[in-house]
């Protein structure tokens, strides 16, 4: 090696003992750096996250294709919002205590129970239509909060807790109703509640797009909605951060009753009558549109947007299977079957994408 005036470079790796003579010669040492490479797409993840999503899409895509006629008009697709009001607000409901970590198997019999005293407050009190709103509701807060005080209170498991409130609940309906219908003689304003529209939309999509704003909100912006979340993550970490980890669970089973409630006066304002078991069927949906929600952007939480993108497709499904004519029972296999699906396959890609 001989001396010159020039400059070489050379990588940053040469070995540490050459450097010295490299300087001395006028190498210079210099870092090279590769060029980045581009992040992998972990697909497995984004299978988890957003597979229900792709689910509802295609589903759309699907019955577009096969009745291009009757399901891809803009009619149609209002008539699957209103569909999917009643079932949303009771699903957002008891999204707030799954989201604490509990169950409330009582939502569909608070939902009949309230169904029957709005239409017994207007047909046999003869109050006002408000008066009766707002007592039928009282009445399902009422519901809500002594599933909490059981289930704080007394430490009995919120499955027989509710399940117990709500078989209490079926005894008082039948015994306020005989077993009957109670029918309102002269429904036309109260009906107005469902079937009126502004600017083309019933009033129920209104009512359910204001509370799932107002859920949301509260939920995910509100020191209430974050300790509820945090109580669901683990109740004994809350409670040592300070969290009143009671008042909180008592507070989502209130919440929840209060929505089924809403549900009841609006399913009676649907047919202009209660019946007993009106509401009983909104268990099942609520359900399996929260846990079906649970699939959806957020790895197995429980959230509002999840819980209307899981009813809005059940209700694709069952609009499209009438439309092509198919039997009742199609909508039951369809609803397990998608729920199965929509939660199992969330799960495996969560375990995956971990590895």
């Amino acid at each position: 090696m001989t001396e010159n005036s020039g400059v070489t470079d050379v990588p940053a790796d040469i070995e540490p003992s050459l450097r010295p003579q490299a300087a001395r010669y006028g190498v210079r040492v210099v870092r090279r750096t590769l060029p980045a490479r581009p992040p992998e797409i972990d697909w497995w993840r984004v299978l988890g996250r957003y597979g229900a999503v792709f689910v509802l899409v295609a589903m759309i895509l699907t019955f577009v294709i096969i009745e291009p006629s009757t399901f891809a008009t803009s009619s149609n697709f209002v008539q699957i919002l209103n569909q999917s009001a009643l079932t949303a607000i009771v699903s957002m409901g008891l999204t707030f205590v799954l989201a604490a970590g509990d169950f409330d198997l009582s939502v569909g019999y608070a939902t009949s129970f309230c169904g029957v005293l709005v239409a017994g407050f207007i047909q046999r009190d003869g109050l006002p239509i408000p008066v009766a709103i707002v007592l039928a509701l009282t009445a399902a807060a009422m519901i809500g909060l002594a599933n909490g005080l059981i289930v704080t209170r007394l430490g009995v498991n919120p499955l027989i807790a509710t399940l117990g409130v709500g078989t209490i609940v079926v005894g008082i309906n039948y015994a306020y109703t005989g077993g009957d219908p109670v029918v309102i003689s002269n429904p036309t304003s109260f009906i107005a509640l469902t079937f009126d529209k502004l600017l083309g939309l019933p009033y129920p999509v209104y009512v359910m797009f204001v509370l799932a704003i107002l859920l949301w909100t509260l939920l995910n912006r509100t020191p209430v909605g974050q300790s509820i979340q945090a109580v669901g993550g683990n109740a004994v970490a809350a409670r040592l951060s300070g969290i009143r980890v009671d008042r909180v669970r008592v507070t989502a089973f209130v919440i929840a009753g209060v929505c089924a409630g809403v549900t009841g006066v609006l399913l009676t304002s649907l047919t202009g009558s209660g019946a007993v078991d009106g509401g009983d069927s909104y268990l099942l949906s609520a359900f399996a549109a929260s846990f079906f929600g649970s699939a959806v952007l957020r790895d197995g939480q429980f959230h509002i947007i999840g819980t209307l993108l899981g009813v809005l497709t059940v209700s694709v499904g069952f609009n499209a299977m009438a439309l092509l004519g198919l039997n009742t029972y199609y909508q039951y296999l369809f609803q397990g079957a998608l729920l199965i699906f929509a939660v199992g396959v969330g799960s495996l890609a969560r375990r995956r994408a971990a590895r």
